[in-house]
């Protein structure tokens, strides 16, 4: 019943039926898109370099050949599975700092807390470039770098709630009733906390997509698996945009900014579900 009214009122949101669409596109492009692309990504010399827009190659070509729309296609899927996957497990650690942090209190939280503070006071884009940077180029070293370092905001929120939460009534009976930490955890905070958490999390997908885009850009994640950001970074390098390619160029870019948009717009619907003070009845 309550996944209903959640949906209910989603929909309902104009931001939340735009940002919702946007997602659901994108989505069944990348899903569908690689398949139904008459040319691989791989396939080099299918039209000169650099060609224009056109019929057989609607978004023209890149500086070997390659048709700029079955890489967009291509660079689609990944980019929306960095994005996804890099907002989860932040979630996730993030869910888990601020539990333990805000639950247990005393020594934890001072030493959980110190940490987070820590990685707010550098410039996160920062402190992404050095770690990749010694991991290496990779995709799965980018997903890894995102997850560790984007948790501490999503920690914060947590916490705050979760100190609200276990001086509650209903948590105050289930430990006269000797419920442990562990299951007053599980049963009674971690639940209360999950639409916070899912607002939260698809607003990650939002700095997932840009960090990823701006790591390949800089060349720091895998120049073999193409993504939006690293047809960015090949584009700027053949000087596309200076020679008038703006092929090469405005795609991509428009890929990044629907993908952020549309999480975006969730994130604002999601603020009713979790503030019902701003739901209009």
């Amino acid at each position: 019943m309550r996944f209903r009214e959640y949906l209910r009122i989603l929909l309902r949101n104009p931001y939340g039926r735009l940002g919702l669409s946007l997602i659901l596109f994108l989505s069944i492009i990348s899903a569908i898109g690689p398949y139904i692309s008459p040319y691989g990504v791989w396939e080099y010399g299918v039209c000169k370099p650099f060609e224009a827009p056109s019929p057989a190659h609607p978004l023209g070509c890149d500086e070997i050949g390659r048709d700029l729309l079955a890489l967009l296609l291509h660079g689609s899927r990944v980019s929306l599975l960095v994005g996804f996957a890099a907002a989860v497990f932040s979630t996730l650690i993030g869910a888990l700092v601020g539990l333990l942090g805000g639950y247990f209190g005393g020594l934890m939280d001072v030493v959980l807390m110190r940490v987070v503070d820590a990685l707010l006071a550098i410039p996160g884009l920062v402190l992404m470039i050095i770690f990749a940077a010694v991991l290496g180029p990779s995709l799965f070293n980018v997903v890894l770098v995102i997850s560790v370092l984007s948790w501490p905001p999503i920690a914060r929120v947590v916490r705050s709630q979760v100190l609200s939460l276990k001086e509650s009534p209903h948590v105050e009976a289930a430990r006269a009733f000797g419920a442990g930490s562990a299951r007053i955890i599980l049963r009674h905070i971690a639940p209360a906390t999950l639409p916070l958490l899912v607002a939260n999390m698809v607003l990650q997908v939002s700095n997932a997509i840009i960090s990823e885009s701006a790591l390949s850009f800089l060349g720091l994640g895998d120049p073999r698996i193409p993504t939006w950001g690293n047809i960015l970074r090949f584009a700027f390098r053949m000087g596309a945009m200076s020679a008038g390619y703006w092929w090469y160029v405005v795609p991509p870019g428009v890929g990044i900014v629907a993908a952020v948009l549309s999480a975006t717009f969730l994130g604002y619907a999601f603020d009713e579900i979790v503030n019902p003070k701003l739901r209009k009845y």
